[in-house]
């Protein structure tokens, strides 16, 4: 039997998962590191920690592993997006990584717009300038750490730092490169008006590869350290959302996905370079060849499920504490909950936004707030499916992951509010299953992902929308959609009362 290793390198923790050419997870094995966080709204981390323990992680492996070592034909990765990790010209690591969940850059950000204009940025790189992407992180540098920015070779995100240390070949795939705010999306190439723009050599950005593409192999020293064959050929990789929708089968056109994670996201695939979201949602390159997805993103969805289950039951477990909830009538008996508790992202980037329940009643018991919740985050995720919708995109068939798959009642509410065929997969790796699939790809053992897919991916049960529930939904998320508008003005007032 062959094998691959498909490495999910994210924000707390690299995964790293030991596949087979059946799609099997023949083992896994997870090590943490931490966060370093100087001050509020810094996120940064030591790229060496990533190496360090990518390496344990790997040795861990290898060593539990019975086969011939030489079995293990391929790895590749997936990669927390946006990252910055700067080089200089012996390839050394020049300051910290600072992340995605970083928010110090709202100056850069108004800079880039006031450089650029915001309709040219969205043109070129489909996305806007948020405090999250790359580019702004490096005009930050280059203002508050200037010497720093002179001593800067190259730029990388960081799955590419970790494999450049594991093949010693510098590269960075088009689906990461697609987060920096520096690529023409649908060029495939780094701008250079932007690069221009800023004053930013073009030898500071890597050489663009495909996903699939074998980089190198596992150079003597890396082989040493975990045991793995310096035959191992090592594959460049993808962006987590796109790992995560290669690992959930999303590489044909109305196929989507909805993943509620601490935050949800619902991402599309797409074969044109060329439609128009007017920013509202992300445009990326897709890990598959030539091909696109679309994603948008609510900040607090399974966060607020949780946030409302510690707060009122930290004691239960989620499955006493959802108890009922399916007895509750769709629309919670004129209850509804919106999830901004942190803010929101898609289809209003706001940070002063706040949550809000609205319709209590005394009749209300707490499997009807339970309910609500559950559903205020459908609704929420569902901006953003009527926001493709509505530029011409058909969904009808919707792959679920995460918390959101865990619970019956919560899928058949996903298939009434999305209008939607929804799909619940036997197995769950996410991005590191798409890792996987790009190294057995890139190692021949499949002539396309789709047709990799077709082996690995299975689903176990699909739900489909009860007619009433859906007419009843619909009412209701109109009603949903005012509640930012109508509550906007009260927050920004209620904003000085917060600590």
């Amino acid at each position: 039997m062959k094998y691959v290793i498909g490495v999910d390198l994210g924000t707390s923790a690299v995964k790293i998962l030991l596949v087979n050419q059946n799609g099997e997870v023949a083992q896994e094995v997870s090590k943490s590191y931490p966060l370093i966080i100087e001050k509020s709204g810094y996120s940064e981390q030591n790229p060496e920690e990533w190496v360090a323990k990518t390496t344990e992680g790997l040795a861990e492996l290898v060593q539990a592993f019975e086969g011939d070592v030489k079995d293990i034909e391929g790895i590749s990765f997936s990669g927390q997006m946006h990252g910055l990790v700067l080089l200089d010209e012996a390839n050394q690591v020049l300051r910290n990584a600072i992340l995605w969940n970083d928010t110090r850059t709202t100056k850069q950000c108004q800079e880039i717009y006031e450089v650029v204009g915001q309709e040219k940025l969205l043109e070129i790189t489909k996305n806007p300038a948020l405090e999250g992407f790359t580019l702004p992180k490096i005009l930050w540098v280059k203002e508050n750490e200037p010497e720093t920015f002179k001593s800067a070779s190259v730029f990388m995100l960081p799955k590419d730092y970790l494999r450049y240390r594991i093949t010693g070949n510098i590269h960075m795939e088009y689906s990461d490169a697609a987060g920096t705010l520096m690529l023409n999306v649908s060029k495939r190439e780094w701008s250079p008006e932007i690069l221009h723009l800023f004053g930013i050599a073009p030898e500071l950005c890597p050489p663009l590869v495909e996903s699939h593409a074998c980089v190198g192999t596992v150079t003597v020293e890396f082989a040493q350290a975990t045991g793995l064959s310096e035959a191992t050929q090592v594959f460049a990789g993808g962006a987590d959302n796109a790992c995560g929708a290669i690992g959930s089968g999303i590489l044909s056109e109305g196929k989507t996905l909805c993943s509620i994670g601490t935050s949800g996201v619902v991402l599309s695939y797409e074969e044109r370079n060329d439609l128009d979201f007017e920013g509202k949602v992300h445009y990326f390159n897709h890990g598959e060849e030539n091909t696109y997805y679309t994603m948008g993103v609510t900040l607090a969805a399974g966060y607020s499920l949780s946030w409302f289950k510690d707060t009122f039951a930290k004691e239960e477990a989620f499955d006493q504490f959802l108890e009922g909830v399916d007895g509750v009538p769709a629309g919670s008996d004129g209850l509804l909950f919106t999830p901004y508790i942190v803010g929101e992202r898609t289809p209003h980037a706001d940070s002063t936004i706040r949550g809000s329940f609205i319709g209590m009643d005394a009749g209300h018991e707490r499997k009807h707030f339970a309910r609500a919740v559950l559903e205020g985050i459908t609704f929420s995720l569902n901006e953003s499916i009527e926001i493709f919708r509505n530029s011409g995109k058909t969904i009808d068939s919707i792959i679920s992951i995460g918390g959101g798959a865990k619970n019956e009642t919560w899928l058949q509410m996903q298939a009434d509010i999305f209008n939607a065929k929804i799909e619940k997969l036997t197995s769950e790796q996410g991005p590191g299953m798409g890792a996987a699939m790009l190294a057995a790809y890139g190692c021949g053992w499949f002539t396309s992902l789709k047709e990799c897919a077709q082996s690995f991916i299975q689903t176990s049960k699909t739900y489909h929308p009860i007619k009433e529930n859906v007419e009843a939904y619909q009412k209701l998320f109109s009603i949903y959609q005012e509640v930012y508008t109508q509550t906007k003005v009260l927050n920004d007032q209620l904003k000085e009362f917060r600590r």
